[in-house]
Formats: C-alpha cells, structure tokens, sequence
C-alpha cells in the first residue's frame, strides 16, 4: 500500500460528505510548516479547498491578534499564545474530536520528553496547553485545549565549515561563538525580539559578559544590560546581517555575507541544495527550543469547524509528520510519523543513527550522504538538552522597544 493509499484510506469515511458541501480552510501561518506539498496532499486526502497564508513569525502574529476573521486555522508556534488567546482571536479545541490526542508524547503536555529530563526556562507549551475553568490557560489537565501539539524542534545556530576560524575546530561548540571576535564581521541574528533576544542572551551569558535570571523571561534591568552589549558590539560591526525568514538566512550564508548565525532546519536544507556545507550547532549550554501548533479561530463555525478538526486530524496520522521530519524537524506522535518513514529515515532523523544509505530531503531529491550523523544526536537527546523555550516575557513590550534600539543603532 502506497503513502498515499494509507492516508486516503483513513479518511476516506468524511472525504465524500466533505466533497458534497465543499468548504474553504483558510491557513495562516509560517514557511516553516505551510508547504505546498502538504497543502496539495491535504487537499486531495480532504477532499476540501485549502488556502495557505504564508507570512514571517511577526506578521502572522500581527494578523493573529488582529484579524481573525481572515484565518480560520492558526499555525503558529506555543509562545503566541500569549498573543491571540487573552486577544480572544481563537477557540478552545475539544480533544475529543482529535483522533490522536491519546498519542501525543509527554514533552508538551508536562514540558519534558523524559521525566528525568530537564525542563528548561521560559515559557513551556505546558504552560499554556489546557484550557482552565476560569478561562485562563495552565499545565492542569482538561477536555478543552489552547492550541493542538504538533511540530517542534530544539535550534541553536549554524555555520559555514570551510569559513570556520582556524583553531574553532578543535573547541567544544558555545552560544559564545555568536560574541567571539574571531567571528566579528560575519555574525548573523534572528530580527524578531520574541526569539533574537534569546539567542543574543545565550550568547551574552555563555561568554561571560552578563548573568541572566531567566533567560526567557528577562526584567527590564536585564533587558538594558542585553542590548546595550549588543549596540556596543554592532557598532564595532561585529553584526553583519539580520533576518525574517529562513529563505533570507540561507541567502546570506549561502553568498558568504555571513559565516555564523541564528539558523533554522529549513535553511539547513537550502543550503545543502547550494552545495554549501553548514554545521548545526549542539551548544555545551543547550538548546533554544520551539514548539508549533494548531489552533482554531473564533470566527471557525458549522462546516469550517468540522474542517479544521479534520485538517488537525490529517496532520497527525503520519504523512505530513514524515515529510517534516525530513526538514528537520519532530512531531508530537512520533511513531505515526514512523510509518512513511524507511527504516534508514527513522534511524537517521529520530534515533540518531548513522545514515545506512543516501537519505531524500523534504522534496525528495538526495540530501543525506550516507554515514552522515544528524548534530546533536537523537530525538531523545536533543529535546532533553534544552536550555530556553521561545517565550514571550513580562516586560515584552520593553524588550520589543530596546530591541529596535539595536536594530537601528
């Protein structure tokens, strides 16, 4: 049975219902996930008319907060939560009418894969999963949820092997490379606040310029010491690009304006297609991680409503989740994914094998070389190494007005 025969095939008792009264889903959300080849096999598993809405992190949080009416499924990541829920832009989700729910590992219903395991700072997708009698979000286990668990990854940043400054090669990899002067003139950093900031205070702290309480939620006092490091090093030109997306990420480093940056797995896969050999990063201090979602407009009613559970639905009966894993990043019910996954895939991407043979990218042209050993290790390694969840801290606000500062500094 083919990938497609299967997925078809577990849908196959609403597609027709579905086809009879046609609906449009209008999907808002980010490169990161709304990929074309997913919406076409959605579409034509569905049986339901698709409309991706494809902008960066900031933008589709800016629509998020103020237009629901122009979305009816948000894909987004966990932090913009704090955004869009106390905005009343989107809906409890019943778990009952998720199919899956029951398969979703522990790492964003507790905030750790393994019990044993650390947390990490910031804000957990635990902590604002479920949905509390009063209304307001927490880690208390209920029937009604924020945002469906679905893609996730730990990132930390990149770098060009054979721009690598002699020496580096034999130094344990550190959040500090991003200040080290070695690297000065060819640095470059995610420009949203929410996420940039964290990085640059990784960086900060890791080469002993500052100490942070909680690097995910930083106070105002910290904010200041953070930013006034980084205009006095942008103005040495230390900082040589800034970017929105992972397609403008790659560019840079792919034309050598940059050597070293904030890097995302998506540019990872733009940049093996140039040719160019680029390092993922395990930092020693751990990971920046990320968590994405699902969740449901306000505005979603009758047959849209019916729709958008069924799009969730799709998404986590392994096919999208397979063609995810091979841009890098995991999903919430691994093992669904497993089944398009080969064997090879498998251990590559989640167990942190050797590759037995040549893997295929997202696309499915050849990416993987065989041998080849994904940074950082396995799943289980890499989501218990984090070190800061993306966040949206108290003085939000504040950080969003100092980071301007050294944007334009």
């Amino acid at each position: 049975m083919t990938t497609t025969d299967v997925t078809q095939g577990a849908f196959a008792d609403r597609a027709p219902a579905i086809k009879r009264n046609a609906v449009t889903l209008r999907v808002l959300g980010t490169s990161v996930t709304l990929l074309e080849q997913i919406r076409q096999q959605a579409r034509q598993d569905l049986g339901i008319n698709i409309e991706f809405k494809v902008l960066d992190g900031v933008a589709a949080q800016r629509v998020g907060v103020m237009s629901p009416d122009s979305f009816d499924v948000y894909d987004q990541w966990f932090h913009n939560i704090d955004f869009v829920w106390p905005a009343r832009a989107i809906q409890p989700i019943d778990i009952r009418r998720l199919r899956c729910w029951d398969e979703i590992n522990s790492l964003p219903k507790t905030g750790r894969l393994l019990p044993a395991t650390n947390m990490g700072l910031g804000g957990t997708p635990a902590q604002r999963l479920f949905v509390q009698p009063d209304g307001s979000l927490g880690a208390r286990p209920a029937e009604q949820i924020s945002m469906l668990p679905v893609t996730h990854n730990a990132d930390s940043f990149g770098y060009r092997l054979d721009m690598l400054p002699a020496g580096m090669e034999r130094e344990q990899e550190s959040w500090a490379w991003l200040l080290d002067e070695r690297w000065r003139g060819r640095v470059g950093l995610q420009n949203d606040s929410a996420i940039g900031a964290i990085d640059a205070a990784l960086a900060v702290q890791a080469a002993g310029l500052a100490e942070f309480g909680d690097i995910g939620n930083l106070t105002v006092e910290e904010i200041d010491v953070l930013i006034d490091i980084l205009i006095k090093r942008k103005r040495q030109g230390h900082f040589r690009a800034f970017w929105g997306n992972y397609g403008e990420a790659a560019e840079q480093m792919a034309r050598g304006a940059v050597g070293i940056e904030s890097l995302w797995s998506p540019s990872f896969v733009e940049l093996r297609k140039a040719g160019i050999r680029v390092k993922s990063a395990a930092p020693k201090e751990g990971y920046r991680a990320w968590y994405g979602g699902m969740a449901i407009s306000t505005h979603a009613r009758g047959r849209v409503l019916d729709a958008a559970y069924d799009y969730m639905n799709w998404w986590m009966s392994g096919w999208a989740g397979a063609v995810i894993a091979r841009q890098g990043y995991y999903v919430s019910n691994p093992e669904r994914a497993r089944l398009y996954l080969s064997d090879a895939e498998w251990a590559y991407w989640y167990q942190g094998e050797p590759a037995p043979m040549e893997l295929p990218g997202p696309e499915g042209a050849p990416m993987i070389p065989q041998g080849e050993v994904r940074d950082g290790g396995s799943y289980e390694n890499r989501m218990s190494r984090v070190a800061v969840w993306n966040s949206v801290m108290d003085e939000h606000n504040y950080l969003v007005r100092r980071w301007n500062d050294f944007m334009s500094a």
